[in-house]
């Protein structure tokens, strides 16, 4: 028969590996988490960026088209710039809202 001595480093001993068992499980746990919301994360942001460069270009070429119908190629730049900043603040008061609230779920979502 086992003393109490030994029944209890026994215990100790199966506490201590269990305490670094649920230490490692939270860590690969964390680690899974991180990298779900970080891939989800960069292929939004890499659909945003190419997605951003087409506006950009399809901009220089409307923007040129407008200036040869106008005569002058800087009206063009005008007009695309103005249809921008229109575009901003429509964004800035009215959208932002719609836009910040499915991102933040995204995220929430992805973490938990």
């Amino acid at each position: 028969m086992e003393t109490p001595a030994s029944l209890i480093e026994t215990l100790i001993d199966k506490v201590e590996a269990y305490g670094k068992s649920t230490y490692e499980l939270s860590k690969l746990r964390s680690v899974e988490k991180t990298t779900k919301v970080a891939t989800v994360l960069i292929s939004k942001i890499s659909f945003l960026l190419m997605t951003s460069m087409f506006v950009f270009v399809f901009s220089l070429g409307v923007a040129y088209y407008l200036g040869e119908l106008l005569g002058k190629l800087y009206y063009g730049f005008f007009i695309v710039a103005g249809f921008y900043l229109l575009l901003a603040i429509i964004f800035h008061f009215y959208l932002h809202k719609w836009i910040r609230k499915p991102v933040s779920e995204l995220i929430i979502e992805q973490a938990l």
